[in-house]
């Protein structure tokens, strides 16, 4: 029978291209419990793998070699980039310190270093290579090399605060009774070595001139006895050595009371001079015809500016 509303021997419109697009696609199957199942959790794990791809990497862990690789341990840190340093052993009080400073900083720089490791205040600090280190001279002017020592002298203001001030009273009183007497130079008990007349070794002299200590012993000299002495000045071991014919005295320089000098009349350019090795003056140590131009070095060394504070 013919369709209702179409006429004999012809086609509904559209009828060949719906019966192609159902031959054409195949028909949905429903999927039974078990391939339901095995399909979900497949697309559990596809949402999971692309929730993970959009999370940052884990910071690594504090202490992890790899996040400290670049970092400096600090110790050429403050002003040593791009500089020039070299390898010191500061000592003091028997304690070394390996430090690296720039050779082109001055004796200044060099004493603020030491109060940051030792908590010495600049003032107080003597600090020696080769004789006194100059505050306004650099390290390199002064020929310092990689792997030279540094001494380092020095009292901490406790230990000044604990100065026995009564001790300093006398001390000075017994100063101004001394400038009250003759010349020592006048004195019976020095004419009989300075009538010897200077020494014909004794090293030269440079009247009005102060000079650091030379790295040779200061040679030529008389001692009390009249005998030939000479001072070398151990700053390693902070120690002055006496040395005679006889003997040679290893004194640490802090056993040394006090250093007194005064110009030899007629030449002015030597001084007599004497170590106080003990409290009274019955200890002095005389040497006689020292060369000016280290009168001051030597005192500096042997008791240090931070004495007059």
């Amino acid at each position: 029978m013919a369709a209702a509303g179409a006429p004999d021997g012809m086609e509904e419109t559209g009828m060949d291209t719906e019966a192609e697009t159902v031959a054409t696609e195949a028909p949905a199957r429903s999927l039974n419990c078990v391939e339901a199942e095995a399909a979900a959790g497949a697309a559990a794990e596809d949402s999971s793998a692309a929730r993970g791809s959009l999370q940052p990497a884990p910071a690594q862990p504090p202490g992890d070699p790899a996040a400290q690789a670049s970092v400096s341990n600090g110790e050429d840190a403050g002003g040593g980039a791009g500089r020039e340093l070299v390898d010191l052993k500061i000592i003091w009080n028997k304690t070394k310190h390996d430090v690296k400073f720039p050779l082109d900083s001055t004796g200044s720089e060099l004493k603020q270093k030491i109060h940051s490791i030792t908590g010495l205040p600049p003032a107080m600090q003597k600090v020696m290579y080769k004789g006194l280190v100059p505050e306004d001279k650099t390290l390199r002017e002064i020929k310092v090399t990689s792997g030279a020592k540094i001494m380092v002298v020095g009292s901490t203001i406790n230990d000044v605060l604990a100065v026995n001030t009564p001790k300093d009273a006398a001390q000075q009183d017994a100063k101004a009774e001394e400038n009250k007497k003759e010349p020592l130079c006048r004195q019976k008990q020095h004419r009989k070595v300075l009538d010897k007349g200077k020494p014909e070794d004794v090293m030269p002299s440079v009247k009005g001139a102060q000079e650091r200590l030379p790295a040779v012993p200061l040679s030529g000299m008389y001692n009390k006895s009249g005998g030939k002495v000479r001072l070398t000045f151990k700053l390693e071991q902070d120690q002055l050595w006496i040395g005679t014919k006889e003997r040679t005295e290893k004194l640490p320089m802090g056993s040394i009371k006090n250093v007194v000098s005064e110009p030899i009349e007629g030449h002015e350019d030597y001084h007599m001079m004497a170590f106080q090795l003990g409290p009274t003056e019955a200890s002095y140590y005389w040497v006689y015809w020292v060369p000016t131009q280290y009168v001051d070095a030597i005192k500096d060394t042997v008791l240090g500016k931070w004495q007059y504070f």
